[in-house]
């Protein structure tokens, strides 16, 4: 009976958290990167968990009062401190579907023409299934 209270079938437990790999040639955006109102770029990263993904967001915001939550080392200059009049403002998440643990985002997305032009971060977050994530905090501007 003592025995058979152990399984040799036990869940493994996931502590690690995802991933979020920028180094493959084609990433984009990456630190200091442009991209330029009026026109679509794709969000490209190489994601991945020990377990499973469950979901990626995205989430980019005007930085024109020089707050920080950059994860990178490397500085790109910012402009001089100004108020917006009509910031980019991009929030969304995508669920990962399936039991995937590598999973490449080829996200589009558009910046509307009229947006401010200037400094922005541009944050990624991806979840794993058992809730742990990961974050990358990028700064890029808008021209």
């Amino acid at each position: 009976m003592l025995f058979g209270a152990c399984s040799k079938d036990a869940e493994t437990i996931d502590d690690e958290p995802p991933v979020i790999d920028i180094s493959a040639a084609d990433a984009f955006p990456v630190q200091c990167s442009t991209v330029k109102r009026g026109e679509t770029f794709t969000f490209k990263a190489k994601l991945s968990d020990n377990v499973r993904l469950g979901a990626v967001s995205v989430d980019i915001h005007h930085n024109f009062d020089h707050h920080t939550h950059s994860t990178e080392v490397n500085d790109c200059g910012l402009e001089p401190v100004k108020v917006p009049v009509n910031p980019f403002l991009f929030i969304k998440s995508y669920a990962i579907a399936g039991a995937q643990t590598i999973y490449e985002t080829d996200i589009q997305i558009d910046v509307p023409a009229d947006v401010d032009p200037g400094d922005y971060h541009f944050m990624i977050m991806v979840t794993d299934e058992e809730g742990w994530s990961a974050m990358r905090g990028l700064s890029i501007k808008i021209v």
